[in-house]
Order: structure tokens, then sequence, then C-alpha cells
């Protein structure tokens, strides 16, 4: 399948419902006849599963063909006919072949003719440069040249790109590489590593099984192979461990019956200890600062921790956090020198859901990348941000819960009862203020956001929940939503008065299309160095700010900005328009340029995070847009959208 079509397949995923045919389009920057002919292919891929139902809702995704498609699909025969799967066939070919493939033979083999294989080669070469690899021709002869590393390191690559968006699974590399005993030699990594005291990151380890299943089928498969060795720049940034080499090189031979010598062995233990392993999970945090973490880059982390404290008034002075940051910069320094990245499958999930704690990770990685001299990817961003979000969670405050009143008439214990049961499974979301044990309620007196009540109230209010004596798993999940609905207006509440203040109905537009990213933030740039609001510098600082990764937020809103709060006044530049623009990888309706000033620090958490919540739902950001054919009608929409 294209990688629009996947695309397709994920969103239909995700989605609650029946998709419309030109909600996809907008998605895919097609026309609503492409989406039907993707439907169609699909359709065709899947066949004999029913994958997507069509109605006049538009098309929804069968679920449990889904999941039996993605668990048969890597084992069907290989449709050397598909171009990319053709390519990959390629790849592996001439990676096996070190004394050289004929093309005529080749087209043959792959059923293809000579023009096409041709072309074919010509695709490869593009996938060559900075790998270390080149291809050599003489006559109808083309073979692969250069290192063994440089080899695995190219058909890792091509296999995490044809492997789903995501978690590299690992059923699909024991697939591909024939190796059963891998989910075995996984568990029993695992278990070594946390042995010798290591923190496991799971969602790396099998990025590292991948290079294991390769290397153990490429010396399986040549006689005399040359070893891969570790890029110089990994190699020098980390220390072997004889306990971890002996332990490694014992697991894949009982495993897999192989002996890799000390090159793969070497190699694979750089992996491991720049993508998977961090050490000291038995260790107090002052051993780890000590014994682990280099001076000079707990010295560049903790002033990094200090200005982003600073800049977005959060406290991060945390010698716990700040060590274990620490550790975790350290391997993804060294993976950036070589630009090899870890995925991150959560990358997506947070900056939509965590929009705030994401922009912290990107303040950081922003200085790491200057001081560093490196690029750092959204995938790593991501990962710090699950660092940052971790430890403000535990500064997570109980006057963040809502509040309650319980009423149940006294009978025997029942209503002790209840309140120990609603404690110990809803204590985390509820915080009970006061019990109310007679049947002559005074309704008007109870102040709290919540009122949960075994007797019905004479007249019904909102926020007044019936629920039995005995509670229910239906009243738990009534109470939680009410809960989770709670948090959220009061949340709302609090920004939507300063929120309405940062507009201004000359920075409205409507169905205003102008070229990419930076064009669109030039535009409403200039647009506010008019009004006074930011200079020239903000409008650079914007843009230093989208490169470094993209402002789309959902798939719905991108909003651009400085990490400087250096404007005059806290304002907002909004575009509205009715067709998506490409905004990064995504496609977006609306755009919100957002200029904060220094005075204007305490309000950017919370104006951020709501604002990005506002427009995560599809459905309401499409009202949003029909509704909005001016700015008092915008105005009005928004806060229809933020009482919701």
């Amino acid at each position: 399948m294209s990688s629009k079509q996947t695309r397709m397949l994920d969103y239909l995923l995700r989605a609650p419902g029946w998709v419309t045919a030109g909600e996809l389009a907008d998605l895919l920057g097609v026309t609503p006849r492409s989406v039907r002919s993707y439907v169609t292919n699909v359709k065709a891929a899947a066949h004999p599963l029913n994958l997507i139902e069509s109605g006049p809702a538009g098309y929804l995704l069968n679920r449990d063909a889904y999941a039996a498609f993605t668990t048969v699909q890597p084992q069907r025969p290989v449709d050397t006919d598909t171009p990319q799967n053709r390519l990959y066939q390629l790849v592996r070919r001439l990676t096996d072949g070190a004394a050289g493939l004929d093309v005529y033979e080749l087209a043959a083999d792959m059923f293809v003719s000579d023009s096409t294989i041709e072309a074919d080669l010509g695709r490869v070469r593009a996938l060559l440069p900075d790998s270390g690899l080149s291809l050599s021709r003489h006559g109808s002869v083309v073979s692969l040249v250069g290192s063994e590393t440089d080899r695995r390191r190219l058909l890792s690559r091509m296999f995490r790109d044809e492997s789903k968006r995501g978690l590299l699974e690992l059923a699909a590399i024991q697939r591909e590489f024939a190796s059963e005993s891998l989910e075995a030699f996984k568990t029993d990594l695992i278990t070594m590593l946390d042995t010798q005291g290591y923190f496991v990151n799971e969602f790396g380890t099998n990025n590292v099984l991948l290079h294991v299943a390769i290397a153990v089928d490429r010396v399986g498969k040549r006689d005399s192979p040359d070893a891969a060795a570790p890029d110089p720049s990994i190699a020098s940034t980390t220390a072997t461990s004889a306990e971890m080499t002996a332990a490694l090189s014992a697991l894949i031979d009982t495993h897999f019956g192989v002996a890799l010598d000390d090159g793969d062995i070497a190699y694979l233990i750089a992996l491991l200890k720049t993508r998977v392993v961090t050490p000291g999970n038995d260790q107090p945090t002052e051993v780890l600062a000590q014994t682990f973490a280099r001076p000079d880059d707990l010295a560049v982390v903790r002033r990094i921790v200090s200005q982003a404290s600073e800049e977005y008034l959060v406290d991060l002075a945390d010698d716990d956090f700040i060590t274990r940051l620490t550790l975790h910069v350290r391997n993804l320094i060294d993976r950036a020198q070589v630009r090899e990245y870890s995925r991150n499958p959560l990358t997506r999930s947070i900056k939509t859901s965590y929009p705030m704690t994401y922009e912290l990770a990107v303040f950081i990685a922003s200085e790491l990348q200057r001081h560093e001299q490196i690029l750092i990817n959204d995938d790593e961003i991501a990962y710090i941000a699950m660092h940052v979000g971790s430890h403000l969670e535990q500064q997570s405050h109980t006057e963040e819960h809502v509040t309650c009143v319980i009423v149940c008439p006294n009978y025997y214990t029942m209503h002790v009862q209840l309140r120990q049961r609603i404690e110990r499974v809803l204590g985390d979301d509820l915080t009970v203020v006061a019990q109310i044990t007679r049947s002559d309620v005074h309704w008007d007196d109870l102040h709290a956001d919540l009122v949960l009540t075994t007797i019905e109230p004479p007249v019904p209010a909102a926020g007044v929940l019936v629920i039995q004596p005995f509670l229910t798993e239906g009243d738990i999940d009534r109470i939680r939503r009410a809960a989770i609905r709670v948090r959220r207006l009061r949340r709302r509440a609090q920004i939507k008065d300063d929120l309405l203040q940062f507009f201004d109905e000359s920075l409205f537009l409507r169905n205003f299309y102008v070229g990419d990213e930076e064009a669109m933030i030039r535009e409403l740039g200039a647009r506010m160095m008019r009004h006074g609001v930011i200079d020239e510098a903000y409008v650079h600082g914007a843009l230093e700010r989208e490169r470094m990764s993209s402002t789309a937020f959902t798939d719905n809103l991108a909003v651009p900005h400085a990490m400087a709060m250096t404007a005059q006044r806290t304002s907002i530049a909004i575009v509205v328009n009715d067709s998506p623009m490409d905004w990064g990888d995504s496609r977006v309706t609306v755009v919100a340029l957002i200029a904060f000033s220094a005075a204007g620090r305490a309000s950017f958490q919370a104006v951020f995070d709501q604002f990005v919540e506002v427009f995560t739902d599809r459905a309401d950001v499409q009202h949003l847009i029909r509704s909005s054919v001016d700015f008092p009608s915008f105005i009005d929409s928004l806060v229809h959208l933020m009482d919701k």
C-alpha cells in the first residue's frame, strides 16, 4: 500500500465512528475521488477480509478484520509488482550477493523487464548517499560496495521504513529473518539487563533485536563475513562492559547457535547502551551521579533545566530528575552524532495530549542542540517529554482533584461502606469534602464540584449524580466521566476570559492561503509587527521553533510561536480556512501565531494547553469553521466550544 493509503488506515483506526470521504480527502490532501480509489485498493489488498465498510455516512474500519489483516499481511507472498516491495527485495539480494548480481537474471527472477530493473537500480542509488555504500557496475553485473556495518544499517533502515508506523513489531522481524528464537532471546536479554542493574527502554528494544536478527542472518549466509564494527563516535563514548559482553555472547549462542565475533558483539553492545539501557535501576541518585553521569553533562543539563524552569515557571530543580535526564541525554547525544535516532511510537499522542510538556521538551532539546551542535528529531524530543512529564506528574497536587459531597441517609453502616468504596476506587479523581447522612437535605447548601446521592433530588441539577447505595461499575464510570468534565470546564473557565482578550479583529483572517508554513508565519508576523506586538526577532524565533519541530499539535491546528517571550503584549493572530493546508506532516485548517510577552509568562502554560485542547476534536473544529463567517461569530463559536 502507498503511504497515503497507510495513513488513511491509521486515521480510520483512531476514529471513533464513521469518517466521510471529504474528511479523509482533507487529511490526505487529495480529492474525494482519490479517497474512493484508495479504499478500493485497500479492500483488494485485504480480500477476502472486509476491511473497510462503506455507507452513506462514509467509511468505517472493521477492527476485527484489521487485526487479522495486520497479522497475516507480512506472511503473504512478496508482491514484486509493487515498486516499494521490489526495491526492498533488490536491496536484500544485493546485500547478500557479495560477488554481484546479473541484471538480466534479476529481471527474469523478479518477472519484470530489463528496463524496470534498471529503473529500480536508479532508486537503489538514491538510497545510498550518506550510507557509506555505493553501487559498482561491470557490464551486466552490479554489486553493492561498502562495509558490513553499512550493509546492515541499510537493511535495518529499509525494514523499519517498510514496517507499519509506530512500534516495531517483534513478530514481523521474526518472520522476515526466520528467527523464531527471537522472542525467547528478548525475554532472556531483558532479564539479563535487569539483573545487571539497568533500566530498559522497551520502545528501543525491538530496534536492537532487528540488528541482532540481521547479524545472525548475515553470518549464517556468508562463509567468512566481515565483522560489523561500532561507529567510532559511538565506540569512543561507550565503555565496553565485560559482564554484558560475555552474557550477550552466551545468549546469542544459546538461542541462535551462532558465535558472533568481537566486532559484532561490540556493535550490539554499543546499540544497547545508546538505545535501550540506562544504568542504575538499583542505585540511589547520589551513586548514579557520581558513578555514571559525566560531570560536564550534569552541568549542561542542570543549566538548561534551570533555564526551562525560569522560562516556563515550572519546578524542575530535582536532583533525581536531573541525573536521570542527564543519563538519557548522553545516549541521545551519542545517537544524534551518527544520525541514528530512536523511534518513539508515542510521539504523536504526547504532542497532541500534552502540548505544554512537549513544548518544555522542545526548549530543552533546542538548547542541547545548540550546545552540542547536533540535530534532535521529534521522536527524541518526545523521549525528553516523557522524562519531563513523569517528573511533573509526581508534583501534581490534591487541589487538582474534584471535590464531592456524598448524600446517603444513615442505615446501619451502609453510608460508611459507600464512602470507603468511593475513596478506594475513585481516590485519584475525587476528594470527599462532606457526607450527609440525613434524608432532609438542604440541597442549596451543598458546595462541591459534584454531589453523589443515593436519593433523588427534588429538582435535577448539573453536577448531581444519583448513584446506587452499593456502588456499581456503571456508577463508577459515570462519576469518572463527570469528574473529567468538571476538570476540563474548570481549566477552560480559568483561561477563557484571558484568552478572549488576546484576540484582535484586525488579526483575524478567513480563508487566507499563502504558500507553506514559513510563508504563513512571515505573513502573520508582519501583521503583528505593524500592530507593534512583536519585532523581526520574534518572527525569526518562531521560524526557528518551527524548524525544530512542527507546531501542528493536532490534525486541525498549528500554533507557531517563538520560545522567547519577548512580545510587547500577549496576542494571537489567527487564520480560519475552509480547506486545509500542509503543515509539516499534517494538514491544518486553523493557524494561530501566538506572541507571548514576559508579563504573560504565568498564563503561558494554561493558555497553550487549553487552546490546543479546544481544537483536538475534528467535529468541533468543523463546526467552528462553518460558523465563523467573521470575527464576532468566531469568538461566539470559540466560547461555545470552551463551555461545552
